[in-house]
């Protein structure tokens, strides 16, 4: 009658061994997720910086990081923004409206008529 105890002893031992693996599993990593929106840095032509960032939006010189203008934006869909900023080189409050054609390209008519193109800094 010792089979008994030796089959219980057996089948411990394999249910213990399944337990444990001899090699690590590999962990998953996570793809960068693409940026949507307009949230993180953008820069024109002629290098000045435009951050938005939680409705917070300023633009700086890129040599001496001198704010130019700043303001708020609020998204009025998800491929639209409107700014509204205060320029502090000419003491001015103007409106902006921008169209992001792209997820790097911001097309940008400010309410006085003049239009410009953004593009999004990695």
């Amino acid at each position: 009658m010792r089979i008994r105890p030796l089959l219980v002893l057996i089948g411990a031992s394999a249910a213990l061994s399944a337990c444990t693996t001899s090699s690590p599993r590999p962990v998953p990593v996570a793809a960068t997720p693409a940026q949507t929106g307009v949230e993180g840095s953008w820069s024109d032509p002629n290098g000045i910086i435009s951050t938005f960032q939680a409705g917070t939006f300023t633009t700086r010189t890129t040599d001496s990081n001198q704010l130019l203008a700043s303001g708020t934006y609020v998204n009025t869909s998800p491929s639209l923004v409107e700014i509204n900023m205060t320029s502090l080189v000419r003491k001015t409050q103007s409106k902006v409206n921008c169209a992001l054609v792209t997820q790097s390209q911001l097309n940008c008519t400010s309410d006085a008529g003049s239009q410009f193109t953004l593009t999004r800094r990695m």
